[in-house]
């Protein structure tokens, strides 16, 4: 068993620990989602407020663990695999430290929910970047867009723009600590620039190279 699977393992049964310590002392309905301005506007009964996000981490421990295993060009993943594995701890942590923003702020601690989100977001957006930079080309991991998939060259010069993007999408989430009141901004525009724009430059780049033969 690989060192990042047992990480992971620990983290799911922490979390399902966690939510049968807290299950007596939480309310019958529980806070489970803010909007943009940091106001909570849906409730879970408390079971599903304390279990679904253990629940959550387990299913995508599995698809995590299939991922590797089944896909056609799982030989590439091995090159890169060191960076998946890395991401997908981090993956796990910025779940389970939301898991435990929302089981504090039912237990009655106040905060900007957006704001101490943000750093959570910036590092799992800038090492979405380092993950990009290193991904080679498969069927599940990256920037898997027609024109990538079809070209090893598009594939590399798309992830080698779209890794430095989602890094500087990852520093600018930073400020949202600073900046509260445009936190949502800085948190998601920079990421959906990034995802965009390396949408679009695979498609001329690949337009570049037919036209290139």
């Amino acid at each position: 068993m690989r060192k990042s699977e047992i990480i992971l393992i620990g983290i799911i049964l922490i979390s399902f620990a966690v939510g049968v310590y807290f299950y007596p002392q939480m309310p019958e309905q529980i806070a489970s989602h803010w909007n943009a301005a940091g106001q909570v506007d849906s409730y879970m009964s408390k079971f599903w407020g304390l279990f679904l996000m253990p629940i959550i981490s387990a299913g995508l421990f599995v698809l995590f663990l299939l991922i590797p295993r089944i896909d056609p060009l799982k030989e590439n993943i091995a090159r890169f695999r060191k960076y998946f594995d890395t991401f997908i701890v981090l993956a796990f942590i910025f779940l389970f430290y939301l898991y435990l923003l929302t089981i504090a702020w039912n237990k009655g601690v106040r905060f900007d929910m957006i704001r101490v989100l943000a750093p959570a977001f910036g590092i799992l957006f800038y090492y979405s970047g380092v993950l990009v930079e290193n991904a080679k080309r498969n069927w599940f991991i990256g920037i898997r867009t027609p024109w990538t998939l079809s070209s090893d060259k598009v594939w590399e010069k798309t992830h080698k723009i779209g890794g430095q993007l989602f890094k500087a999408s990852g520093v600018v989430a930073l400020f949202g600590v600073v900046l509260p009141s445009y936190a949502i901004f800085l948190v998601l525009a920079p990421a959906i620039f990034a995802a965009f724009y390396s949408l679009v430059y695979s498609y001329f780049e690949y337009q570049k190279e037919i036209k290139s033969g």
